[in-house]
């Protein structure tokens, strides 16, 4: 049977890199068209929660997975608020 602490570790290291796919392709290309600001925005505030949560439990593989997912996703929306076509 797997440790939980290492499962919840995994997880955490899945789901904070799944999005560092999509912010190398947005810096390589300086391409935002397919980006979702509200998405973007939705996420962020629901992962900074997990964070929230994460202090309150004291529970660390919740604080630095999703602190670091909420980094990557701010960094995605800055992309996109520097790469987006102005009107």
């Amino acid at each position: 049977m797997i440790n939980e602490n290492l499962l919840g570790i995994i997880a955490g290291i899945l789901t904070s890199i799944s999005m560092l796919p999509q912010l190398i392709k947005v810096l390589k290309e300086k391409n935002v068209d397919d980006l979702s600001p509200v998405m973007l925005l939705t996420l962020i505030i629901g992962i900074a929660l997990w964070v929230w949560y994460g202090v309150m439990k004291s529970e660390a593989p919740i604080i630095y997975s999703n602190s670091f997912a909420v980094l990557v996703n701010l960094c995605l929306l800055g992309s996109y608020l520097i790469y987006r076509k102005k009107e």
